[in-house]
C-alpha cells in the first residue's frame, strides 16, 4: 500500500518503520529537515520537507495516488485539517493522532463530518493498558480479544510458584476454565511448548485465559494476593493525567510527583480527589516521605528513558512488592532491557504503530476473514492475531487436527456465539467465529494465510 505519514516525530518515525516491515511504501512529510534526515537512510522511505497540511505539499507526496493517509503532528487541529483535505483528494483512508482530553468525545461525534476513519490517543491507550497491569499486580503483561473477554497474560515463573520444574502435561490441574499455555520466553528465546515441555524458574510464562477467570487463575498461580490501593505516578505528561483518572473512578489513591509548578496547577484543577505533588520525581528523600515503600504500585512516567529506568530501579529496591511500570520511548536496546528486574514495560509508540498496523491489514482485506485485533509480543518476535470468519473457505468445517497449519502457529482460542471454546483437534473453525492465533509468522493478513 502506499501510505503518506504527515509528521515526523518520534511517532511519525516509529510508525514509518513499523509499517515499512510490512512491506508498505511509506513517504513521510515535516517542516522540520532535521527531523527527516533521521530517515533519510531509511530503506523504501520517502521524505518530504513541508507542511503536510497543504494540498501542494500532499500532491507533491502523491496523495492522488495513496491509500492512507495518517496525521501524527504535535497539533490536534492541523492532523484533522490534513485528513480532511486528503479525504476531499480522493483518499479513501485517514487516521488523526487526536491527544487533546477536550477533542476527545466530539471528535467522535463530528467524526463522518471530518470523514476521518479512525482517530487514535496514544496516550490515552497507553494508560488504559498501564490501569490494566496495576489492576493485577503481579503480571507482566495483558492483551485482550473478542471486545475483553479473553486475556492473553504474562507472568514471570518465580522460586515458589506452582508452577516451577513442572512439565506442561503436569499442570492441568490448575489450567480450568479454558486456560491455555501460548508460549514461553527463556533467556531470549521464544518456545511454543509440548506437553513435555518443563518449566522454570526465571521464564516468562504467557496463556490463554477468559477475563472472567483470570483473576481466580492468577491468586491461584500465587501471582496476586491483594488489589492495589494505593498508586504513585512519577511525572505529570498526558498519559499521568489519562492514568490518574482511570485510576481515580475505580476507587484508588493517587499521587502525581510533577516538577513543573504550572502544569501541577493544571493536573490540580482537571483531576479532583488525585493528590498531586510539587517536586522532582528523582528525588529520593520526597519520594521516601511520601510512602513509596508503602505503594502498590509505582508508574514511572517521566521525560526520558534514562530517568523511568532509575526511578523504576529504585523504586523496586525500596519496595520489592510494589508492582513498578516502566514508560520507554527507546526502542533499541531490547536485549539490555530485558536483563533489567523491571515488572512491566511500556512502549506508547509501539503501541500506537501496532493499532494502526491493524488498521492496515484490516484495509488489505475487508471483505474476507480479516484481522480484527493484532499484538506483536515477546519483543516482536511474534504476533496474536484475532480473526473475524466472515465467509466460509478451506479452513472452515475441517477439524483442525487435518489442518495444514503453517509453522510456529497455533490456534488457541475460538469465540462462538459468545461462548469461549479452548480448542482441540476434532474442533472445527465455522462462518461467523472470532479466532485467535498465535504466530512467529510475519504479516498475516487473513484466516486463510495461516496455511502452508
Amino acid at each position: 500500500m502506499n501510505i503518506i505519514i504527515v509528521g515526523c516525530g518520534r511517532v511519525g518515525r516509529s510508525i514509518a518503520e513499523q509499517l515499512t516491515m510490512e512491506g508498505h511504501s511509506i513517504t513521510v512529510i515535516d517542516t522540520n529537515p532535521a527531523e527527516l534526515d533521521k530517515i533519510y537512510d531509511t530503506e523504501n522511505i520517502m521524505a518530504i520537507e513541508g507542511n503536510g497540511a497543504t494540498l501542494p505539499v500532499l500532491r507533491e507526496a502523491g496523495v492522488q495516488n495513496c491509500d492512507l493517509v495518517i496525521a501524527v503532528t504535535a497539533t490536534d487541529e492541523l492532523n484533522l485539517y490534513t485528513c480532511l483535505l486528503a479525504k476531499n483528494s480522493g483518499v479513501n483512508s485517514t487516521i488523526a493522532r487526536v491527544r487533546n482530553p477536550q477533542y476527545i468525545s466530539d471528535v467522535n461525534v463530528v467524526k463522518d463530518d471530518l470523514k476521518l476513519s479512525l482517530a487514535i490517543n496514544p496516550e490515552f491507550t497507553c494508560a488504559s493498558e498501564i490501569a490494566r497491569l496495576v489492576k493485577y499486580v503481579g503480571i507482566k503483561s495483558i492483551r485482550s480479544f473478542a471486545g475483553g473477554r479473553v486475556d492473553l497474560i504474562k507472568i514471570e515463573v518465580k522460586e515458589k510458584s506452582p508452577l516451577a520444574d513442572k512439565k506442561i502435561a503436569d499442570i492441568g490441574s490448575l489450567l480450568k476454565g479454558g486456560v491455555r499455555f501460548a508460549f514461553v520466553e527463556r533467556y531470549g528465546e521464544l518456545h511454543i511448548p509440548s506437553g513435555d515441555f518443563v518449566l522454570r524458574v526465571g521464564d516468562q510464562v504467557s496463556f490463554v485465559a477468559p477475563a472472567q477467570a483470570a483473576s481466580k487463575l492468577l491468586k491461584s498461580l500465587g501471582v496476586i494476593s491483594t488489589k492495589a490501593r494505593y498508586v504513585m505516578i512519577l511525572g505529570g505528561s498526558k498519559i499521568a493525567f489519562y492514568l490518574a483518572k482511570i485510576l481515580r473512578e475505580t476507587g484508588l489513591n493517587v499521587k502525581i510527583f510533577e516538577h513543573n509548578p504550572e502544569r501541577c496547577e493544571e493536573l490540580s484543577e482537571d483531576l479532583p480527589g488525585v493528590m498531586i505533588i510539587n517536586g522532582d520525581a528523582m528525588d529520593e528523600d520526597l519520594l521516601i516521605s511520601e510512602g513509596i515503600n508503602h505503594a502498590d504500585a509505582v508508574v514511572c512516567l517521566m521525560d526520558t528513558d534514562e530517568e523511568n529506568l532509575l526511578a523504576s530501579l529504585y523504586a523496586k529496591q525500596v519496595n520489592p512488592d510494589a508492582k513498578v511500570i516502566t514508560e520507554l520511548g527507546n526502542l533499541k536496546f531490547q536485549s539490555v532491557i530485558d536483563q533489567l528486574p523491571l515488572d512491566s514495560v511500556i512502549r506508547p509508540k509501539q503501541l500506537t504503530g501496532q493499532y494502526i498496523i491493524r488498521y492496515v491489514r484490516g484495509m488489505q482485506n475487508t471483505i474476507g476473514n480479516n484481522v480484527e485485533t493484532m499484538y506483536k509480543i515477546a519483543g516482536e518476535r511474534a504476533e496474536a492475531l484475532e480473526f473475524r470468519v466472515r465467509e466460509k473457505n478451506a479452513v472452515t468445517g475441517v477439524p483442525l487436527a487435518k489442518l495444514n497449519l503453517k509453522n510456529d502457529l497455533q490456534i488457541i482460542c475460538i469465540i462462538r456465539g459468545g461462548k469461549i471454546i479452548t480448542p482441540g483437534g476434532n474442533d472445527t473453525i465455522e462462518k461467523g467465529d472470532g479466532v485467535i492465533v498465535l504466530t512467529k509468522q510475519k504479516g498475516l493478513t487473513d484466516l486463510k494465510s495461516i496455511l502452508k
